[in-house]
């Protein structure tokens, strides 16, 4: 039985807001490890980038990038 449209759109849109949910689960711990990331002493050793995010932008860009894991399988 082939899958309609609607069925894969709805399909998408559960992802969607199960990604939503997982993200804003995660993310008070990528900030924190963002955090501990800025404060750590090997930090400051290590030549500042041209531009530098914010730890929210950082702390989003790490939870963005391993939340799909949990979408595997």
């Amino acid at each position: 039985m082939p899958r309609t449209l609607s069925a894969t759109s709805s399909r998408q849109h559960q992802d969607e807001i199960q990604f939503r949910v997982i993200l804003a689960a995660t993310y008070p711990f990528f900030l924190v490890a963002a955090i501990a990331q800025r404060l750590a002493p090997a930090a400051s050793a290590r030549p500042l980038p041209v531009q530098r995010r914010s730890v929210f932008a950082e702390a989003k860009a790490m939870a963005v990038q391993a939340i799909p894991f949990a979408f595997m399988g």
